[in-house]
Order: C-alpha cells, then sequence, then structure tokens
C-alpha cells in the first residue's frame, strides 16, 4: 500500500509517500508544496492544488492520511489553513483517493506510542521507521511522514486500530 500523508498549509504544505508492505515501511518519496508570502490567497490555494494533483498523477497512491486541524489562539491563521486543507481535500476526492484524518494526538501515539510524546520524539521516530539516515526537514515533511505512518499503523490494525488509538 502506498499512503501519502499530508501536513496541510498555505505556506507550506507536508507532503510524504510511504510503502506499507507485510508490516515494513519506506519512504518513497518526501517534500513540500510552498508558496510564497505575497501570492494572493487565490492563487496560493491553485498553486496547492495543482501541485498536488501533479504528485497524485505521478504516484497514484492507494490512500491518503491528512491531519485535522487543531488551533487554540491564532484563529485568522486557522481559516486560512482550514481553506488549504479544504483545496487538498477536494484535489483527493477528484482524484479518488480514499483520505484518513487523525488528530496530533493519535498520530502521536501511532509513532512514538505516547499521545503527549514531543515533536522531536516523533521526528526521530520517524527518522527510526522509515530507516532514514537524518531527520527529515522540514517539519511540515517530517509531520506528513509521521501522519503516513499513522496510517499505516492503523490500516494494518484493522478494527483494534481505534481501540489502541484511543489509550
Amino acid at each position: 500500500m502506498i499512503i501519502l500523508g499530508i501536513d496541510p498549509g498555505y505556506a507550506i504544505v507536508g507532503c510524504g509517500l510511504v510503502k506499507s508492505e507485510r508490516g515494513k515501511l519506506a519512504q518513497i518519496s518526501s517534500g513540500a508544496i510552498t508558496t510564497p508570502a505575497g501570492m494572493p490567497f487565490s492563487q496560493r490555494l491553485r498553486v496547492i492544488r495543482d501541485d498536488l494533483s501533479a504528485l497524485l498523477d505521478r504516484w497514484k497512491p492507494d490512500a491518503a492520511s491528512i491531519e485535522e486541524l487543531f488551533f487554540t489562539t491564532n484563529k485568522t491563521t486557522a481559516i486560512a489553513v482550514a481553506q488549504a486543507r479544504g483545496v487538498i481535500l477536494l484535489a483527493l476526492e477528484e482524484h479518488g483517493i480514499p483520505v484518513f484524518e487523525y488528530t496530533p494526538l493519535q498520530v502521536k501515539q501511532a509513532v512514538v506510542g505516547y499521545g503527549k510524546a514531543e515533536k522531536f520524539q516523533v521526528m526521530d521516530m520517524t527518522r527510526r521507521l522509515l530507516s532514514l539516515p537524518a531527520l527529515p526537514k522540514p517539519d511540515d515533511v517530517a509531520d506528513a511522514l509521521a501522519i503516513a505512518i499513522c496510517h499505516a499503523h492503523c490500516a494494518g490494525a484493522g478494527p483494534r486500530a481505534s481501540l489502541l488509538l484511543q489509550r
């Protein structure tokens, strides 16, 4: 199974493709879709959609996993990220890619085994699980790979996945 993990944003969208086969994980590709700060917002959304569509056409993932939004302070940023996330979901739907959504707590639980893990712990376990020589950069890419790993673990766990993630 090829899983596309996505860390949504409007300046940087982290993308990570992971292959999960018989309990083994491997990174296929990773990177980020970026948009410049001075570009009109509607154009930024178009760039995200077009670049993601090109990625989907090239790799044809079996599933996509995306982080659910979690914001506590900056509502303006939350709205912009939510709009970008909507464009991402639309592109996935247009390509017929099944979408699975995970909270940050679920991602940490699946990757590290502890829902309150620190960011560095998640990045380091992502590196280890994918046998990478260094921590993935930027952080958005590392997050996307962790989200893909989360889905690989949950998809492989079947009905028990929801129980494992609730602990």
